[in-house]
């Protein structure tokens, strides 16, 4: 069930903010007959983004909240619970509120849940974002600590998958007073770039890393106009066959969910590639300043066992946070979108984090999916 207290788009300023098939004069491809050209609309997000929420079993209430510039972010939250610190979800590159569709329920059983569509990305206003790596990631943070102060959330448990566990670290670094517990899921921007890469990498991928350097992630997706769609659902078909255990009858639109995500101005993204270096590495990795964390915030890593991220980063972290009660987890099966390829082991780790009994436990008594020793092969 949902309930919308807003429907109306949020309000975009005409020279940096636009609404999905809005036009920017900033952009290299923006003129009108190609953004029409697009099979994309607001009305149409909306539209996917309600479909998935149709599967989701528990109460929610979906509205905007402004921040101070007049940007807008949309914003999802269940229930209140009585005298329990909430979670917050961040998602990812490229996502929004909807790839949540599988957690909603189970994760809001113990404690309020709220999720965001980070500024630039989703519904969230498309404002623009400077070229410069710590700016850039400065306005994320500050967004969300706005976003903070308006819903008067007083602490918060902040769970954030990939570009969004980096920045909620980022966040917990600048603000520790109102984290309670970081949970990490297969995070993004955590490792640095191994200076002798670019000469193992081969010369071919260099050359096509140095011609698409000037353009945004997803450009193509934008670039390719009506066939857009089909490639989303040709190299994101992984993500059809995720979700499809919402529905055993018909395809569920999570797809038409993630191009409409991202056939939008690109501001996150553009955002992101800021903060993003050569190869995908960041350029303030965050294992060079995780140490600097607030020694009373809890640090729950969750990788999937076959992702490509680098989950060395967990463990070194642990060394670098000696005063933190820090896990680390690696779910078997699971991929880099560990939250929807196993969501049961998911929601067994954080359970027991959310749980207001047994909040600072360890989590034990983990099947045989779940592997939280170093020593541990994990074999696929």
């Amino acid at each position: 069930m949902v309930i919308s207290a807003d429907n109306k788009p949020a309000a975009f300023s005409k020279t940096t903010e636009l609404q999905v098939g809005q036009t920017s004069t900033s952009s290299w491809f923006s003129t009108n007959w190609l953004w029409n050209w697009k099979p994309t609309s607001l009305q149409k997000l909306q539209q996917a983004e309600s479909q998935l929420f149709s599967y989701v079993k528990c109460g929610v209430e979906k509205k905007f909240v402004e921040l101070k510039n007049g940007s807008k972010i949309w914003t999802v939250m269940t229930s209140k619970k009585k005298s329990t610190i909430p979670l917050v979800m961040v998602h990812g590159f490229g996502g929004g509120v909807g790839l949540w569709v599988m957690n909603y329920a189970n994760l809001s059983q113990y404690r309020q849940l709220y999720a965001f569509d980070l500024l630039g990305f989703g519904q969230s206003s498309r404002t623009q974002f400077t070229s410069k790596a710590e700016m850039a990631e400065e306005e994320f943070v500050e967004s969300i600590e706005e976003w903070r102060n308006s819903l008067n959330i007083e602490s918060m448990i902040l769970l954030g998958h990939s570009f969004g566990g980096y920045l909620s670290t980022a966040y917990a670094l600048k603000y520790p007073n109102r984290v309670k517990s970081l949970i990490l899921a297969d995070p993004w921007g955590f490792p640095e770039r191994n200076p002798t890469q670019p000469r193992q990498t081969p010369l071919w991928i260099r050359v096509l890393v140095n011609l698409l350097s000037p353009f945004n992630p997803l450009a193509l997706v934008r670039v390719a106009g009506p066939l857009g769609p089909g490639l989303v659902k040709k190299f994101r078909s992984d993500f059809r066959e995720k979700f499809q255990v919402l529905d055993d009858e018909k395809e569920t639109p999570i797809l038409d969910y993630i191009y409409h995500c991202n056939a939008a101005h690109p501001s996150g993204e553009a955002g992101f590639k800021s903060i993003s270096g050569p190869l995908g590495y960041a350029y303030r990795p965050m294992l060079n300043r995780i140490g600097k964390l607030d020694s009373n915030i809890q640090v729950t890593f969750i990788y999937g066992a076959r992702s490509w991220m680098d989950q060395n980063s967990g463990r070194m972290a642990q060394s670098l946070l000696p005063n933190n009660h820090v896990e680390v987890f690696s779910i078997k099966g699971a991929g880099h979108h560990v939250y929807a390829d196993r969501p049961q082991l998911f929601h067994q780790i954080i359970g027991n984090i959310l749980n207001p009994q047994s909040h600072d436990d360890d989590v034990t008594n983990q099947p045989d999916d779940i592997i939280n020793q170093p020593d541990d092969i994990i074999s696929n």
